[in-house]
């Protein structure tokens, strides 16, 4: 993953200003955390992000991005639809091919959803389906990691274990967190966004949860 670097970053929505104009950069190695109270414009800077990172990054969206009406399997491997010919593609909705399942179960199992590669997402749980756009950002492989609240839906150990995941596979990530504690584990930067704009860029070993608390 290379250094990137955006200046001007800015999103309105109704002729409303949402956030920027602001810069930031992020270097290879850095997992950054987006804290800030709701509203303050974390997400809108995570989809910023990624229409300029598509190649390159595994998206966690807050809203999941499942197709309820297909299993497990298919939401994970769509996190390589874009690496494999049609043909492909076409084969594996209809018979998928072992290698693919022997992965796929592998991530599943490491979040703890081992018995759910089959299942339809529309039943599964809020946690589950988490888990399921988590292993599709896994299993795309990509060396920087863009995830929207990825653990708001997990109870604390699972959380850990979610985020341990994260950090451990991803060589660089921006994760928008709410948990101001979990930020400051897992994370080596924080950046505090408020109204829109950086409100705080330290090295999380600078900070207490106090530093931080200021912008809620």
């Amino acid at each position: 993953m290379r250094d990137f670097a955006f200046d001007g970053l800015s999103a309105s929505f109704g002729g409303q200003r949402v956030i920027g104009p602001l810069s930031l950069a992020v270097k290879q190695g850095e997992h950054v955390a987006l804290v800030g109270k709701s509203g303050a414009g974390k997400s809108t800077l995570i989809k910023l992000l990624y229409e300029r990172l598509t190649r390159e990054a595994s998206l966690v969206p807050q809203g999941l991005g499942l197709v309820n009406a297909l299993p497990v399997f298919h939401n994970v491997f769509m996190g390589q639809l874009d690496k494999h010919p049609l043909w492909y593609n076409t084969l594996t909705l209809i018979r998928p091919f072992r290698k693919d399942r022997d992965v796929i179960r592998g991530l599943l199992d490491d979040l703890g959803i081992p018995d759910k590669q089959w299942t339809p997402a529309a039943t599964l749980s809020g946690g589950e389906r988490q888990r399921v756009a988590i292993a599709r950002a896994l299993y795309r492989q990509a060396p920087l990691l863009l995830a929207d609240e990825p653990i708001s839906a997990l109870d604390g150990p699972m959380a850990h274990l979610v985020m341990q995941a994260l950090t451990d596979r991803f060589s660089t990530s921006v994760i928008a967190l709410h948990d101001v504690d979990m930020a400051l584990t897992y994370c080596n930067r924080i950046v505090g966004i408020q109204d829109g704009q950086v409100a705080l860029d330290q090295p999380a070993s600078r900070l207490r949860t106090s530093d931080i608390m200021t912008l809620y």
